[in-house]
């Protein structure tokens, strides 16, 4: 039947139908608004929060997952879907009028019953007993999952009397205080530091997942389950996982086996009147017929022989959608507003809200020959004959320019508004606002210019919550059992775990290493920071006690002491040249900047700052910019281009690879189109007459910029006067293409871009010899990836690969070895017949690499079949799909520069993790595939980048010789040697040749007991992170800040935690005393010097004359007798005991306590 309430409304362009739809909100009903997509429905939010900030706006988002896909929806889309139910079922809903936004595809998915939402919500009052082992049990049930530290939403962590619950929704996660089993106390904490951030009164908890595992969901899933497809073999994994009451990856996708009824979003709110976007018809039919088609898909794959993965059972689509009929007989009764952007042919029920769209200013951006900015004075002038007229702008930044833009035409009576709420009624004003919106609209009495129109697209992001950085690096550096270690006195081991060995008669905790001939060596976890990793998985342990560790450790340090004196005189050299000053004209600047379409982000703008003053300073710039893939690296450098070009300075731009040099040249041409700048590229793609040319160009001084591949480094090519080098992505030239570069010209300033610095030129800016800028924030909202780790499955893959190919895109599929193509070539003719496939790897002629990597970048194929080398820097816009085969077999920071490979416009991009089905993986390579799921909000790079120098080792730092090096030491004790070495030559302390081995740490022993329980932290790995930071503490202001930490995170501190952090306190004394070894008991202590040498003998003199008959030498070492009857006495005495011989050690003679 036809609905009588439907009105269909034409003239409602975007941005203008929010405004209309809070018109209809106005009338007193709530309003269901079904977009397109996430896209449309973020939109509809941003003009919503525009025009009317104050009101009620529930977001209600679909899975991002496939129908019938092996993964389940993203934890925190989840966590929000409940939220927004849980908030629609408590909401007393005469409290006034509310907003609904979804989209189609949630809005056509059934869901869990009103009731069981209701039921399953609780609230937790502090005061209030509280059953512990039934809120584990709910905090199971309802999806949450167990981990050690709590940082997203739907995790749980039990630890003795504190619990800590992140739950769904945007308030944060909330720590719980139990004193028995009351309810003691609630606060709210901070995931990053982990600590509080204010009290609460009471907690409300909702279910974090759909899918309510409590034992009635798991018999009626069995049962559905077995009546649907009969007896569930050993083989099928699902039933398994769930028979036994665990989650199981993409159960999801089975709800209506779970729940004794589904109902729909229209169920929860009852009385709204549902307003449509336009052409949401076309896209649930359409999505309907691809979940029916997927459905047939797995039915038939189900009977299909040789099968590559694991079984998969699909349930009936109208089990979990609505289709046509169920979705009209849900809005059958309801006032219903379908939108349209153009006006429609009058008829009964059309209605035309004179909204129009707004004028598009490409064809003046096109032409050089007209003022852009003259066009839109124009027709600002025109439009405000009649009309209030709003600009809308991306971001601060760009409303700024634009106002600048607008007073150099003349208009000066502009208004910055932060919403449009106080928009003043009448025409001929004109108003700057903050409103992210893709075109511009008239509508009666205002227009609407989007920045979009004027300046071409924008790219923006929505700032996200960041998980810190430090987050990622402290999980992937955890120890774990196993792993090979370095001690610095004792060579390569292998950590075998925590144990608690007692001594002197008290318990301590150790770290037991494992060396060769089973030797073993227990070290006192106070002195941890005397091990470091040795970044690799293999390798020898040395002998416990023989000389070869410490004469390797002595060769490899002349051979350090070189090196930093070599890199020292190169930057030293650099630092008395003198290269000319470039600045570049203010005005031309500025149009030049406004071009750019995106926001700038704070490390994009000090990155351009550092460069510009580099430029600026008369001296030869060596910059090395950091960014993650995509995070305007390239613009940094065309603006430093800019600068150098318009001072009349030659450019050269070298890239590694012809593709990267055609898309550098692409994108340089069409910034500096208009500027009076000339650009050429020189590579095997440029004819031989234009490429002779070129160079004749680049002698006489005709070209500014040239853009090229290391062909710009042959003998042939002479420059005019070159003053600016870039060099993008340095990782891919060989050492003799950096040196030639090096050697080009000492004056020359050099700027050198990379995504995942290789970790030579990473260890020399760490180590403070190169100027390094960090551009670590992402630019554009990059959720743009949607990462899946699942095992190979034939139906998502084609279904992917197919969608890409629909919509118009590329798509990449990586394979770990060579030897894996053949049988990717024959899924891809088999199971997808329809794509062109095209294969690369490195081992074909460069020549023919680059011609197919060049076809693909045309467009000529739609899939991309290639070994790691799409790793380096290729920019296709076009690809958005990557499928990763056996992602289990590559390393973490390859996995996220080739992941960055998609996701670069404005689409939205998936990445799919494979694994071999049913094939258990190494511990570490699952930890790899989980945390680059998670590692969506982040500009990892950087972080991956330095953590990969322990994985792989570095390269020397001076070129040609690898370094065989760090295979001898580990890499984190390299890297400290070295940094030492440099710190020391350049305070001028190094001058001859001193001993410098400073890393060794006292032994001290005061019978005490010197731990943290398990009961305090059970959890091990934590154990280990907080001992780690505990070692390198030592100032009293830091270990109460420590201690403040364990109260609020762990509860009262227990005893053997407070002498703990007195032990490390006299330990730091001990180091200043130059004390080696300090034990006491109830009669006194001895104190043994480290090398039997104390820094002022004279002092020593002092000290045991002022404790005279008390204190006397005894076989190098000092007995000194005391009565310390309590623990507490003893670690007061020890710590005083220290602290006079520290005192007495800063002599005259050496005043470095530290040395």
């Amino acid at each position: 039947m036809k609905n009588a309430h439907k009105i269909l409304l034409g003239g409602a362009p975007e941005g203008y139908d929010a405004y209309l739809l809070l018109q209809e909100l106005a009338k007193g009903q709530p309003i269901l608004h079904i977009a397109r997509d996430d896209k449309r429905m973020s939109a509809m939010r941003a003009a919503l929060m525009v025009l009317k900030p104050d009101s009620v706006v529930i977001v209600f988002p679909a899975w991002d997952c496939l129908p019938y896909d092996r993964v389940s929806p993203n934890p925190e889309i989840s966590a929000q879907r409940m939220a927004s139910l849980a908030w629609l079922v408590t909401q007393d809903q005469t409290t006034g009028p509310f907003i609904v936004l979804t989209t189609v595809g949630a809005a056509t998915q059934k869901l869990p019953a009103l009731e069981v939402i209701k039921t399953t919500s609780f609230r937790a009052d502090v005061g209030t007993r509280i059953n512990e082992s039934k809120l584990k049990a709910f905090l199971n049930n309802m999806g949450f999952s167990p981990v050690t530290t709590v940082r997203e939403p739907g995790e749980y962590a039990l630890r003795g009397g504190i619990v800590d619950i992140f739950p769904p929704g945007d308030t944060g996660p909330v720590r719980l205080d139990f004193f028995g089993d009351v309810l003691d106390g609630a606060r709210r904490f901070d995931p990053d530091s982990q600590r509080t951030i204010e009290k609460l009164n009471s907690v409300d908890f909702a279910p974090v997942s759909e899918v309510i595992l409590d034992e009635n969901a798991i018999t009626r899933f069995r049962q559905n389950y077995r009546i649907e497809f009969g007896t569930a073999g050993s083989n099928d994994p699902l039933y398994e996982a769930v028979s036994a009451g665990r989650k199981h990856q993409g159960m999801e996708h089975w709800l209506g086996f779970f729940h004794e009824k589904l109902e729909s979003l229209f169920d929860y709110i009852p009385k709204a009147t549902v307003m449509l976007d336009d052409q949401t018809q076309a896209m649930r039919l359409a999505r309907w017929a691809s979940i029916a088609d997927q459905y047939d898909a797995r039915k038939e794959a189900l009977g299909a022989k040789g099968r590559l993965d694991s079984v998969y059972k699909p349930s009936s689509p109208e089990l979990l959608y609505l289709d046509d009929a169920a979705f009209e007989g849900a809005i059958s009764d309801r006032r219903v507003i379908q939108f349209s952007p153009n006006p429609q042919p009058p008829g009964p029920n059309v209605l035309d809200a004179e909204g129009r769209m707004g004028r598009n200013f490409s064809s003046e951006r096109q032409q050089e020959s007209i003022s852009l900015f003259s066009a839109l004075h124009d027709h600002i002038k025109a439009l405000r004959r009649n009309n209030q007229v709003v600009i809308a702008s991306w971001s601060h930044g760009a409303r700024e320019r634009l106002f600048g833009l607008i007073k150099d035409q003349g208009i000066n009576d502009a208004v910055a508004l932060d919403d449009l709420r106080t928009l003043p009624l009448g025409k001929g004003g004109l108003f700057l606002v903050l409103w992210p919106l893709d075109q511009g609209f008239i509508a009666p009495g205002f227009a609407v210019l989007s920045e979009q129109d004027i300046l071409g697209d924008r790219l923006i992001s929505k700032p996200r919550k960041k998980r810190k950085a430090e987050n990622f690096i402290n999980e992937i550096n955890a120890l774990s059992v196993g792993d090979l270690v370095v001690h610095v006195e004792h060579g390569v081991g292998r950590y075998n775990g925590l144990q608690t060995i007692t001594a002197l008669g008290a318990p301590h905790d150790c770290l037991s290493l494992e060396y060769a001939d089973n030797a073993r060596l227990y070290l006192p976890v106070e002195n941890i920071e005397l091990l470091s990793r040795y970044g690799h998985e293999e390798g020898l342990l040395d002998r416990l006690g023989s000389g070869a560790w410490q004469a390797k450790k002595a060769r490899l340090k002349a051979r350090i002491r070189e090196i930093a004196e070599k890199l020292m005189r190169i930057a030293a050299e650099r630092h008395l040249r003198h290269a000319p000053v470039l600045e570049a004209p203010d005005a031309m600047w500025e149009a030049f900047a406004a071009r750019f379409p995106y926001q700038e982000t704070d490390d994009q703008l000090s990155a351009i700052q550092d460069v510009i003053s580099d430029l600026e300073a008369g001296r030869p710039m060596d910059r090395l910019v950091v960014g993650d893939v995509g995070f305007g690296k390239t613009e940094v450098a065309m603006r430093a281009a800019f600068v150098a070009a318009l001072a009349g300075m030659q450019v050269a731009v070298i890239c590694p690879t012809t593709l990267l040099a055609r898309q550098h040249y692409r994108s340089f041409a069409e910034r500096f189109r208009g500027f009076p700048i000339n650009l050429r590229p020189l590579s095997r793609f440029v004819s031989v007459k234009e490429a002779n040319d070129t160079r004749a160009g680049l002698s006489d001084g005709r070209i500014d910029i040239c853009i090229g591949t290391h062909a710009l480094l042959a003998k042939g090519i002479s420059f005019k006067n070159l003053g600016l080098l870039i060099i993008d992505e340095e990782q891919h030239f060989g050492v003799v293409h950096k040196e030639h570069l090096k050697a080009m010209r000492a004056e020359v300033h050099v700027l050198t871009l990379t995504a995942t610095p290789i970790p030579r030129t990473l260890q020399m800016s760490l180590t403070g010899v190169r100027d390094l800028s960090i551009i670590a924030t992402p630019p554009i909202d990059r959720l743009a990836i949607r990462t899946y780790v699942s095992e190979f499955d034939p139906i998502t893959l084609r279904e992917a690969l197919l969608r890409e190919r629909y919509r118009g895109g590329q798509s990449f599929f990586v394979v770990p070895r060579i030897s894996d193509l053949p049988d990717i070539e024959a899924f891809l003719t088999e199971q997808v017949p329809e794509v062109r496939y095209i294969i690369a790897h490195g081992q074909l002629a460069a020549g023919e690499l680059d011609d197919r990597m060049n076809a693909f970048y045309d467009g000529k194929y739609d899939v991309l079949v290639a070994t790691t080398i799409v790793e380096s820097g290729l920019d296709i816009p076009t690809a958005n799909t990557m499928i990763i085969h056996r992602a289990d077999m590559f390393g973490l920071s390859q996995l996220y520069q080739i992941r960055g490979r998609v996701g670069r416009a404005k689409t939205r991009a998936y990445c799919f993790l494979t694994t071999k089905p049913r094939a258990p993986m190494t511990p570490q390579a699952s930890r790899r595939l989980q945390l680059l799921a998670t590692l969506d909000s982040l500009g990892a790079g950087f972080n991956l980048a330095s953590h990969d120098l322990d994985q792989r080792g570095a390269g020397n730092l001076l070129g040609e010789e690898q370094s065989g090096h760090i295979k001898e030491v580990g890499f984190e004790l390299y890297q400290s040697m070295l940094e030492e070495t440099i710190s020391k030559i350049r305070s001028g302390e190094l001058q001859g040749l001193t001993d410098m081995d400073e890393q060794w740490a006292p032994s001290i022993n005061l019978g005490v007991p010197v731990m943290i329980p398990e009961t305090y932290v059970p959890d091990l790995d934590l154990r280990l992170g907080l001992y780690r930071r505990l070692s390198t503490l030592s100032r009293k202001v830091e270990l109460e800040g420590f201690a403040a930490e364990l109260i609020d995170r762990f509860g009262p501190i227990p005893r053997e935690v407070t002498t703990l952090m007195a032990v490390v306190r006299i330990k730091s004394m001990c180091k200043m005393a130059g004390i080696a070894k300090l034990d006491a008991g109830p009669k006194g202590a001895t104190v043994q010097f480290y090398k039997d040498n104390y820094a002022n003998p004279a002092g020593l003199v002092d000290f045991i004359t002022a404790h005279l008959g008390k204190a006397r030498v005894k076989d190098n070492k000092i007995v000194v007798m005391f009565d310390w009857p309590s623990e507490h006495d003893r670690i007061k005495g020890a710590f005083a005991l220290a602290k006079d011989l520290a005192q007495k050690a800063r002599a005259p003679k050496n005043t470095d306590p530290k040395s």
